[in-house]
């Protein structure tokens, strides 16, 4: 899917246009995105600032969505565990970047070439518009290359 499209498709899905999270940014080959979120009067807390529940949903699926785009359909990926630290209140606009580079997608194949899994930690920062440490996420995914592409992996090496 066209990364494009792709941007599209996360800015109208209900749950995002509801929290007021969109994707503000991604390159064409997936490896970085950057993710924002306004506060709105229907976004906020009791006490006027971003909804912890929302600061979450802007970091929930984008590690796991952009490796299943760049590691293709010879990989599972799957959300394993998330935790997130809370640093201060958030108010105004705050973001998330992602982003994947060469080092990283190089471990996870070197990881997963035998067919074992993999739970590479990604560390994912909110910030303010004044580049201050709102909150910080950690996901932890799971990543798996499936069975006929290393069956046929091994057929090739033969």
């Amino acid at each position: 899917m066209k990364s494009i499209f792709f941007k599209m498709l996360i800015n109208l899905y209900p749950p995002y246009i509801g929290a007021g999270i969109r994707l503000a940014r991604i390159r064409p080959d997936y490896r970085d995105l950057l993710v924002q979120m306004k506060l709105r009067f229907y976004n906020r807390n009791y006490v006027g600032t971003h909804f912890g529940g929302s600061l979450y949903a802007m970091i929930d699926p984008f590690y796991m969505l952009m490796l299943m785009h760049v590691l293709g359909r010879e990989y599972i990926v799957w959300d394993k565990t998330a935790t997130i630290d809370f640093k201060k209140p958030g108010r105004g606009t705050v973001s998330a970047r992602f982003f994947l580079t060469d080092g990283m997608l190089s471990d996870i194949r070197t990881q997963t070439a035998n067919g074992d899994k993999y739970l590479p930690e990604f560390n994912i920062d909110i910030t303010d518009s004044d580049g201050e440490l709102v909150a910080r996420g950690i996901k932890t995914l799971y990543i798996r290359r499936k069975q006929r592409s290393r069956d046929a992996g091994m057929k090739q090496a033969s």
